[in-house]
């Protein structure tokens, strides 16, 4: 099938196939449809014309397939209607006329020349004789068909067109302009199609780029129409909002408008006709004061008036009788179901918010509604929902009384329902709701809902527990009452009553727990038992009971009671189920029963459990018991896990960081000398150990286990640098230097030397220093934080040009070590200038693709030197090569002028939404904008993703003491100390520097922060 695009915009199906169907074919079978003969048809297939030479090709080979598109056009050649055929001429036209014959003398018109007269300003061609030709031979004569403008003679100048491949009366198409006919005998290929393609993509790329601008266009000139042409609405806008300054006395004074139109205007004719003398005596008598009574009345004994003698015009007796129908009205509504008045009957505009407007579309529903429900309540008279119903219908209506008539009846018809008597209840007033639920319950005494209810409406305590011990009387298995009655009585009543009701109620769990609550210790045990007697499957009697013992310091028994409590439940073919007793265990440590809590745990951890899961299921286990804040649920985890599994160290270093977030410092070293006991090798408890005893400032017994630590494992050089650390930041830099020349002497490895270096460099030794990193670069020629400090040392010194040489000599054995490429560039710059600098980074961009620092040390480079377009340039390409680094976006952000930095904000947060760098700058925006909620919310996100940067610290810490909040200040202080940050551009430029080199965390913070206000100052100081 091919579908067929007309004339006249109207799409038409053609049954064929372009497999096996020709052009001339194709063409037949469009005249067929359409109308079209096939002299005149035209196809065109995207842009491109069907032409076939010899009209045997099949039109799948002119690139027609099923379901393709035609376009049928109608060639207007010449830009000349078709020959139309001749009207009918009348005789009297064909004939001569007269000599000196001029048209439209006689009746008097004058002659005139048009343009028409004269003709075009080139010769017309000769038109043919219609008058000799039918509408047969007009189709049939050469030449017509092709233009009114073309005779016979030209049919040379049709064949020379068709040599040429197109017509040339044929340049014009409505759709595509003037040129296309000029290539349409040329094949379709691919590359057209490619080229096509491509064109069409510049147009939308183009397109794209003017989008922006065109809609900004747009919205400017429709403010600009809306400013010009404002509406009437808006116009009288700022007079509108002045109306609410109107007091009454002013709103009632403004006029009422009158019909001013022309229609109004008009006079009327208008007739006076005399009033009659019966009519002004009658207005007379009615004027008259009557002191006598008529006949009539004296008849009636005075109570009765002659209708005739009633005054008509009395408005003051109407609007008395108004006023009286409208008190009516508004008592009715004041009685509302709960019996409080609503509208003030004697003011009436008190509240009229409470009158509900009905529409009459709701008016039409009630009505319907009411006409259902009265037809199920009459049909069916036993069914309570349709009273209920029928009930609430007229309290929506508004009609309380018939709402209460209704329910009445309904109450009269089912007086077994208690969900009717709970209905009629609550729509009585309060003065008639106790009789009707009194009514409720001796219809249905054993209605607990009736008696709850009744109990309810009573308003101090000592008449609801006389309710609810009559309930009792007729109900006395009740669990709800019983528990209600015991609420409402004192502790010494409540034991009483909990002793009966348990002789009631004996199945129900929950009141023998009160009763053993409420008992002493002694009775409690008894009542336990009784109530594990009659209740054999019920867990919560063990726990209760175990809890008892913890309260009253018998933790001894605490585990043998929830290990039997198991065995009894288990041989009572009770489902043990294990996530629901770590539940229990959650409850019982939030209740402050610890022992029962590890009690559960320890006896109920490993049910259900594979054995080869076990490990990977306790330890996810504690970890959610610690989300959830259960410290203690995750802890017995972790003790019964290392009873099983005594040399897993990933469970002793799991317990470990549990004791040193929530426990104490003898917990924790109690767990580790635990730990290295079953675990001699592991360095990292050893390591930890000496830890905590160092922060404790015992350093005697951290020296201990280190030592201890150096027996078990001889040749740790971790344990090495441990002891070293503990002696060089005790300010004992000889036992440091001793410890790491032993280390040296056993084969230390580079960060032994790295170590031995710091410690010259602290003590000032630069030539033992030199000759350490010599020696340490022979060793290891590829550690490249050798190389940097023996640069370092020479830049110290003064010694640029050995310092540049060294940074060369470490580039060549480690190419891809970021720093020293830094290192080098900023130390030609101090040299040679910029251009050497760029040289450097260049060649490190070169060597190292896609590195963020580079980039941003040649951004930094140029804008040092004021060069912020080539900064900028730099910047764009560093974003296209690294689009998710977060430094380069939050560099960026800060280089861009004020206005655009939101719009910066929001595409880097696009491309790296979580990256703490671009966080931090955001929150940096917010603090210029004075949005401190915002500033603080953002940075603590930054600092809670990278806590390891201490830049993020010392830029909250820095907001926290702008805005003089001490409590902040002293919480960020201490999360920083917990958190001990390493890196940070800015950080460890201060914290490694030789005079800070034993500063605690609190004083490096502090430093950061001056640090960082100079650094804004001087920002703030270049821009001015």
């Amino acid at each position: 099938m091919v579908f067929l695009k007309s004339i006249d915009n109207k799409t038409l199906s053609l049954d064929i196939d372009p497999a096996t169907t020709s052009l001339e074919a194709l063409q037949l079978e469009i005249e067929r449809k359409s109308g079209v003969p096939v002299t005149f048809q035209c196809l065109l297939l995207s842009s491109r014309r069907l032409i076939n030479g010899d009209g045997t090709t099949f039109v799948s080979g002119l690139g027609v397939w099923p379901n393709s598109t035609l376009t049928l056009h109608f060639p207007l050649l010449g830009g000349m209607q078709a020959p139309v055929p001749p009207k009918a001429r009348l005789e009297f036209l064909n004939t001569k006329p007269p000599p000196n014959y001029v048209a439209g003398l006689g009746r008097g018109a004058t002659g005139f020349t048009t343009r028409s007269d004269i003709g075009p300003a080139r010769a017309a061609p000769d038109l043919p004789d219609r008058t000799s030709t039918t509408i047969g031979a007009a189709a049939g004569a050469p030449g017509v068909g092709c233009g009114r403008g073309k005779g016979p003679g030209e049919e040379e100048e049709e064949e020379e067109a068709e040599d040429k491949g197109y017509d040339e009366n044929q340049k014009f198409d409505e759709f595509e302009g003037n040129d296309v006919g000029l290539f349409a005998s040329a094949e379709y290929d691919e590359e057209d199609k490619d080229a096509d393609a491509v064109w069409e993509a510049i147009d939308k790329r183009m397109d794209s780029r003017r989008k922006d601008r065109r809609e900004a266009r747009l919205k400017q000139e429709i403010e600009k129409y809306r400013a010009s042409n404002p509406k009437i609405t808006e116009q009288f806008a700022d007079l509108k909002r002045k109306l609410y300054t109107l007091s009454a006395q002013e709103w009632d004074s403004i006029p009422e408008i009158s019909d001013y139109s022309l229609r109004n205007k008009k006079k009327r004719f208008e007739s006076f006709i005399p009033i009659p003398d019966t009519l002004l005596e009658k207005a007379r008598q009615e004027q008259e004061h009557v002191t006598a009574l008529d006949p009539k009345s004296r008849a009636a004994g005075g109570t009765e008036t002659p209708w005739a003698q009633t005054p008509v015009t009395d408005l003051t007796a109407v609007g008395e009788g108004r006023g009286t129908v409208l008190s009516l009205k508004l008592d009715r509504l004041s009685d509302s179901v709960s019996g409080l008045t609503v509208v003030d009957p004697k003011g009436y505009l008190t509240d009229l918010k409470s009158m509900k407007i009905t529409s009459d579309a709701e008016i039409s529903d009630i009505k319907k509604a009411r006409l259902l429900l009265k037809s199920v309540i009459q049909t069916n008279p036993k069914h309570p929902p349709g009273w209920i119903a029928a009930a609430r219908l007229e309290e929506v209506a508004g009609k309380i009384q018939a709402a209460r008539q209704l329910i009445k009846k309904g109450c009269e018809e089912c007086p077994k329902n208690e969900d009717v008597w709970l209905e009629a209840c609550r729509l009585a007033s309060p003065d008639e709701a106790k009789a009707v639920i009194a009514r409720g319950a001796k219809s249905i005494p054993n209605s607990v809902k009736l008696w709850m209810q009744a109990a309810k409406l009573e308003h101090d305590d000592a008449n609801k527990s006389r309710v609810l011990r009559k309930g009792l009387e007729h109900i006395p298995d009740s669990v709800r009452l019983w528990k209600a009655v015991v609420e409402l009585a004192n502790e010494e009543d409540a034991r009483l009553l909990l002793q009966r009701t348990v002789e009631c109620c004996p199945l129900h769990v929950e009141l023998w727990l009160a009763l053993a609550r409420l008992e002493t210790y002694d009775n409690a045990k008894k009542v336990l038992n009784k109530a594990r007697e009659r209740l054999s499957k019920e867990p919560a009697i063990w726990l209760t009971a175990a809890k008892l013992e913890e309260a009253n310091g018998n933790t001894a028994m605490v585990g043998k009671i929830i290990e039997r409590g198991i065995r009894a439940l288990q041989r009572e073919s009770v489902v043990i189920d294990r996530e629901a007793w770590m539940k229990e265990a959650e409850a019982a440590e939030r209740a402050g029963s610890v022992a029962t809590c590890q009690a559960i745990i320890h006896n109920t951890i490993g049910i259900g459990v594979e054995e080869e899961d076990r490990k990977r299921t306790w330890v996810a286990d504690a970890e959610e018991c610690k989300k959830r804040g259960s410290i203690e649920t995750a802890r017995a985890i972790y003790a019964h896990a290392l009873t099983v599994f005594l040399t897993k160290k990933s469970i002793w270093l799991k317990a470990a960081q549990l004791e040193k977030t929530y426990g104490t410092r003898e917990s924790l070293d109690a767990l580790l000398r635990k730990a290295v006991t079953y675990r001699p090798q592991a360095e990292v408890l050893w390591l930890m150990g000496a830890k905590e005893k160092w922060l404790a400032g015992d350093v005697h017994s951290a020296r201990a286990i280190l030592r201890v630590a150096y027996d078990a494992i001889p040749n740790s050089e971790e344990i090495w640098l441990a002891a070293f650390k503990l002696e060089f930041e005790n300010h004992e830099p000889e036992r440091a230097r001793m410890l790491l020349a032993k280390a040296r002497e056993r084969g230390g490895t580079e960060r032994v030397w790295m170590k031995s270096a710091i410690v010259e460099r602290e003590l000032g030794n630069t030539d033992e220093e030199r000759g350490l990193l010599d020696e340490g670069l022979k060793r290891f020629p590829s550690f490249f934080k050798l190389w940097l400090m023996l640069g370092q040392l020479e830049e110290r010194l003064g010694h640029l040009e050995q310092a540049k040489e060294v940074y060369e000599s470490g580039l060549k054995h480690c190419p891809s070590c970021i720093p020293l490429w830094l290192s080098l560039a900023n130390l030609d710059e101090k040299m040679n200038g910029l251009s050497k600098a760029r040289a450097v980074l260049t060649m490190a961009r070169k060597k190292n693709p896609q590195n963020p620092e580079l980039w941003l040390g040649a951004v930094r480079a140029e804008s040092r030197h004021g060069y912020k377009k080539e900064a900028d340039i730099l910047m764009a390409k560093a974003l296209q090569e690294c689009p998710n680094s977060g430094i380069l976006w939050a560099a960026s952000i800060e280089m861009v002028p004020r206005p655009q930095r939101k719009t910066k904000s929001m595409d880097a947060l696009k491309k790296c939404d979580h990256d703490p760098h671009v966080i931090a700058a955001v929150a940096k925006l917010f603090w210029h904008d004075r949005k401190v909620d915002k500033a603080r919310n953002w940075l603590n996100r930054a600092v809670t993703l990278a806590p390891d940067i201490g830049d993020f610290w010392a830029l909250y810490y820095k907001f926290e003491l702008q805005h003089e909040t001490e409590e902040n200040q002293k919480d960020v202080l201490k999360r920083c100390v917990a958190a001990e940050p390493k890196h940070g551009e800015k950080w460890k430029a201060i914290s490694k520097a030789v005079e800070n080199s034993h500063q605690p965390t609190e004083a490096i913070l502090k430093k950061v922060v001056v640090a960082l206000g100079k650094e804004e100052t001087s920002t703030e100081s270049s821009k001015h």
